[in-house]
């Protein structure tokens, strides 16, 4: 007989079933139209392919890259204050 045939009378042996293998999540991940946030949120892929205990290091990067994303936001100069009607005071 061969290896790849189970013997007459007996059940093919099932893969046993590991709740803590990758499995993943299937999220869907809406472009944002931003570039580096959209490169985060593809990220978060990874996580798909890892066991569980390997999701906090992938959200921690997200979550960093997200917040210097947010950061980077407000250290850009914004538009000049419209000069006052009333000149400068001293």
């Amino acid at each position: 007989m061969s290896d790849t045939q189970p013997e007459p009378g007996t059940a093919p042996e099932e893969p046993e079933h590991d709740p803590a293998a990758p499995a993943p999540l299937d999220v869907p991940r809406t472009p944002t139209g931003n570039a580096e946030v959209d490169a985060r949120l593809e990220r978060l892929a990874d996580a798909d392919h890892l066991a569980t205990d390997g999701h906090v290091e992938v959200y921690e990067d997200v979550h960093r890259g997200l917040r210097d994303a947010l950061t980077a936001l407000d250290a850009r100069p914004g538009p000049p204050a419209p000069p006052s009607p009333y000149g400068t005071r001293s």
